[in-house]
């Protein structure tokens, strides 16, 4: 039931996203950003995630300022990580400011993927 319930809730967040998650999402949609098919706001062990590459196992975090490095993100990291997925985190105003420097970020990180 609880997951039912992330379902929607995934749902509601993918029809208002954030500026950050709208710029990033422009790269990574429709398969387009080295051939990894993303989706967006994924449900992943009681967590919804950003954005996930579920074949290669990869999550991305979009972070505000409401975040600032606290104990429960690096307790949501653990989990999402013990499901299996490597979580790569980003600042919002990196995603608006640095698109270049967080897409080579990832792009290394499908590489790693793809190669284990």
């Amino acid at each position: 039931m609880a997951e039912k319930r992330l379902t929607g809730f995934a749902r509601s967040l993918r029809n208002a996203p954030t500026d950050a998650e709208q710029r990033l999402w422009l790269h990574l949609r429709a398969s387009r950003f080295e051939g990894a098919k993303f989706t967006r706001q994924f449900p992943v062990g009681g967590f919804i995630v950003d954005f996930a590459c579920r074949s290669l196992r990869i999550a991305i975090e979009l972070d505000g300022g409401q975040h600032s490095e606290s104990e429960a993100d690096a307790n949501r990291t653990r989990i999402i990580e013990a499901h299996g997925y490597r979580v790569i985190r980003f600042w919002n105003n990196e995603v608006l400011g640095n698109i270049d420097g967080v897409l080579t970020v990832i792009a290394e990180e499908i590489a790693i993927a793809r190669n284990q």
